[in-house]
């Protein structure tokens, strides 16, 4: 059923993302052929979305929107409980915000993974391979896994930001530095999503992944290979505690407004108010971060 309702879910996204109206036809061909997969799991998914009442079906003529998708697909497909915890998902955070509360120990065996967070070895397996590329723990020889204590701080996120406050004001800076329309497009689009609702139905992995884009990208525009790797590392190593600051979101709505003013400046070539501009956006985001520090505290 799994697989039914994932396609169901991509069946949803692409009922909005067309703006398709009520009473509009949905051929399981067309379907198929725009999800690439084969005929069998549409139907079966169109069957489920029939069943919640999103289509009618009529008889010799296919399956047909009986309702507007008004709320963003993930929300709706949410409500409509075809959204499945994913349990390897589940069990990543839990092990995060385990360790930042001091209740995992920073070396642990697997088999202790596996029972406390009642994992089949292949969803550890997918847990513990994550944990590895974002840094924050490795398999020791011979005994099980070791996690970073240098995340476990709440000190760990302010001092991060400390050191992007010095390395992203100057990359925009680099003579050398150059940022693609295209790209600029593509970001200015993430940011409106979220003015359009997507602060409140993105997931915490959505919502950090923008951000981790945003950034990035305008780093990786200055060409200089020290300031790329180093903004890289310092990303994969606050996101564990950037998950946590993400218990509040209020803060979202003007941060997206800031990286939309960032990138007018940078389409416009200046780069030294682009530069002052993002020293402010990272040092309102450092404050806020300070009087939210209850929040990483355990």
């Amino acid at each position: 059923m799994n697989h039914d309702r994932s396609i169901a879910t991509q069946i949803v996204a692409l009922i909005q993302a067309e703006g398709l109206p009520v009473g509009a036809h949905l051929p399981a061909q067309m379907l198929a052929d725009k999800l690439r997969v084969s005929r069998s799991p549409v139907n079966e998914a169109l069957a489920l979305l029939h069943e919640k009442g999103v289509l009618t079906r009529e008889k010799n003529r296919g399956f047909f929107l009986a309702q507007p998708v008004a709320a963003p697909a993930a929300e709706f497909a949410s409500q409509l409980g075809l959204v499945e915890p994913d349990p390897a998902t589940a069990a990543y955070f839990q092990i995060a915000e385990d360790l930042l509360q001091g209740t995992l120990e920073t070396q642990v065996s697997e088999q202790h993974l596996r029972q406390h967070y009642g994992l089949t070895a292949t969803q550890l397996s997918t847990v513990l391979k994550r944990i590895a590329q974002e840094g924050w723990g490795e398999r020791k020889p011979g005994y099980g896994w070791a996690f970073s204590s240098m995340l476990t701080t709440p000190d760990s996120l302010l001092q991060s930001y400390r050191l992007r406050l010095a390395l992203e004001p100057a990359a925009l800076l680099e003579p050398t530095y150059r940022l693609e329309p295209q790209a600029i497009e593509r970001l200015r689009a993430a940011e409106r999503h979220l003015l359009e609702g997507g602060i409140e139905t993105d997931s915490a992995d959505q919502l950090h992944e923008r951000g981790v884009r945003f950034h990035e990208t305008l780093v990786e525009a200055s060409g200089n290979p020290f300031f790329i790797d180093t903004i890289r590392r310092v990303n994969r190593v606050r996101r564990l505690l950037s998950y946590r600051s993400m218990r509040d979101r209020e803060r979202y709505p003007e941060h997206a407004r800031q990286h939309l003013h960032v990138l007018d400046l940078l389409a416009r070539g200046r780069n030294e108010e682009a530069s002052q501009a993002m020293r402010e956006h990272l040092l309102h985001t450092l404050n806020a971060l300070a009087q939210i520090s209850r929040l990483l505290e355990p």
